[in-house]
């Protein structure tokens, strides 16, 4: 990432401001420091060589306390500044790259555990990037030209000098960044595996100790800890020791500065009141420099979360969305429709019509794309070729949100979230009435074990519906979908985790649920499968030379 990645200023438009006021204060503060520069040398001077006592400096002694207390108030605005400023960015990015992962869908949002890393840790080591880096950088600007237009005048030589010295620091910071950027890169990648890998263990922890593998994890993790404590280190030692390279050089370019002064003044070459002047700012000149290379390394880290963030953010989100309208009771109607993944054959071609009001099954071996084609038409997956008709309209030219609005949804493994189970069943329906609630539930057959509970729908749930067994979870979800009332409705597997007595209560719902809506189902159990209108069995081909097979064509009743 460069210094200022302009995507910052797109995304984020805190960073505008902030940079302007920056400027501002870097040029107020750079015009202190050769104030308090010249006052003070001229305070010096006085006293030295004409014998001054303090009433005679009391007007130089009283504007260097001024221009001392002006500077001290204007790091505190510009520290201020930056604060506000970096949590103001944060909630921006924060806000964008969740909307933007909600908008790509399961298909395309990034893993879980990456996703929450990026938005919590990762978002906040900017703190250090707009509160320290940021700010060093406009000055390291903005001080050194206002200083070597201060030194000319006095002395061009020690002004050569600072010049010629100078550029060392950011050329040897450039050489030395490289390295670390690229360490922090690393560093960040293996913080989001780990924390991936701890929420994926975490949730399936129960499963893993009733086989007795948990202790087999712990042993991943512990590996994964020790390697990113050891890649952390490296980082650090990196740090370390590129801070010590540019102390180094500035240090060494001052010395020069003040032996250059020290000889002329001992040949009476050079006025005291300007050798004193000099000697005074040529350390500020390298000061700003200094601190960006040391904050650089501290702020690293969100360096590294912003380019993961970027990438997200560029990630161009499914269909076109260019507002056109469809009916969801239109005829459904895919025409050769092909789906690829990166790194996997694509999906054979596909062609069939649903009818409005049709209950069709999708059946099939698992990894024939039954999952894909409900993606396709959620608009989760955009197909390689071929083109998903609804109602005559291209599904590629509507309006995704307009469209989802009238889909209802029950995806193979249905999402329940932190909250009540009157929330997580009207998720599709905010505003669905009392009355309405309960009877999606008794359609679903999750009444009775809901009432069951001490306090009912309002019975709060951990995430992922932490508290019900897997087929509880499926009752709701399906009451989800019941109390939505859309036309158009695609279950993945909608009695997965069912008994066999719950799962003949369920289909009888689904049929009577189904009556003037059209129904896509992808289905494994007979009992599902001989519900429907209409069998379209995708049974792929033996694979070729090109790994793609055939689908065979849909089986009337």
């Amino acid at each position: 990432m460069r210094a200022l990645d302009p995507r910052l200023l797109r995304y984020a438009r805190a960073t505008r401001a902030f940079l302007a006021l920056s400027v501002a204060l870097g040029v107020a503060l750079a015009g202190l420091v050769v104030a308090q520069a010249t006052l003070l040398a001229d305070a010096i001077t006085r006293v030295y060589l004409q014998g001054a006592d303090v009433r005679a400096i009391r007007g130089t002694l009283l504007g260097l306390a001024a221009v001392v207390a002006l500077r001290a108030a204007v790091a505190w605005a510009q520290q201020a500044a930056a604060t506000r400023a970096s949590a103001a960015v944060k909630r921006e990015l924060r806000s964008r790259l969740l909307a933007h992962a909600a908008a790509l869908g399961p298909a395309a949002a990034p893993a879980s555990g990456r996703l929450a890393t990026l938005a919590t840790r990762g978002l906040d080591a900017l703190d250090a990037y707009f509160a320290r880096y940021l700010p060093q950088l406009v000055l390291a600007a903005l001080v050194p030209l206002i200083v070597l237009a201060r030194l000319a005048p006095a002395d061009l030589v020690a002004a050569g000098t600072v010049a010629l010295t100078l550029p060392l620091i950011p050329l040897f910071m450039t050489l030395v960044g490289r390295h670390t950027e690229a360490a922090n890169r690393r560093q960040f990648r293996l913080l989001t595996r780990l924390s991936h890998h701890f929420l994926d263990v975490v949730a399936g922890l129960p499963t893993l100790r009733v086989f007795g593998r948990a202790r087999r994890q712990a042993a991943v993790i512990a590996a994964l800890s020790a390697r990113q404590r050891r890649v952390t280190m490296r980082t650090l030692r990196v740090a370390l020791l590129s801070s010590l390279v540019l102390e180094l050089l500035s240090t060494l370019s001052v010395a020069l500065v003040a032996v250059g002064i020290g000889l002329r003044l001992v040949d009476g070459a050079l006025p005291l009141a300007t050798a004193l002047l000099v000697l005074i700012l040529a350390p500020e000149a390298y000061v700003p420099l200094r601190q960006v290379g040391a904050n650089y390394h501290a702020s690293a880290e969100g360096l590294a979360a912003a380019e993961e963030a970027f990438a997200i953010l560029e990630t161009p989100l499914p269909g076109s969305a260019s507002g056109g309208s469809a009916g969801a009771g239109g005829a459904v109607a895919f025409a050769d429709v092909v789906v690829a993944y990166p790194g996997r054959p694509p999906l054979p071609p596909f062609t069939a019509t649903v009818a409005p009001g049709e209950l069709v099954a999708l059946t099939g071996p698992s990894g024939c794309g039954k999952s894909t084609l409900l993606s396709v038409l959620m608009g989760f997956a955009t197909p390689a070729s071929g083109r998903v008709t609804v109602g005559g309209a291209d599904l590629a030219t509507l309006d995704l949100d307009a469209w989802r609005r009238r889909v209802a949804w029950l995806p193979q493994r249905p999402w329940l979230g932190a909250g009540t189970i009157a929330d997580n069943i009207r998720l599709g329906a905010p505003d669905a009435t009392e009355a309405a609630l309960r009877d999606a539930a008794a359609r679903a057959g999750a009444l009775s074990f809901i009432d069951a509970l001490p306090d009912g729908f309002d019975t709060p749930l951990g995430d992922d519906g932490a508290g019900l067994s897997a087929g509880q979870r499926q009752r709701i979800a399906l009451a989800r979908v019941f109390l939505r009332d859309a036309p158009l409705v695609l279950l993945d597997e909608p009695t997965a985790g069912l008994d066999p007595a719950t799962e003949a209560e369920l289909l009888v719902a689904i049929r009577t649920h189904a009556a003037g809506r059209t129904v896509i189902m992808a289905a494994h159990r007979p009992t599902l499968v001989a519900l429907a209108d209409r069998v379209l069995a995708l049974t792929p081909a033996p694979a070729g030379p090109a790994g793609r097979g055939r689908l065979g064509s849909g089986v009337g009743r």
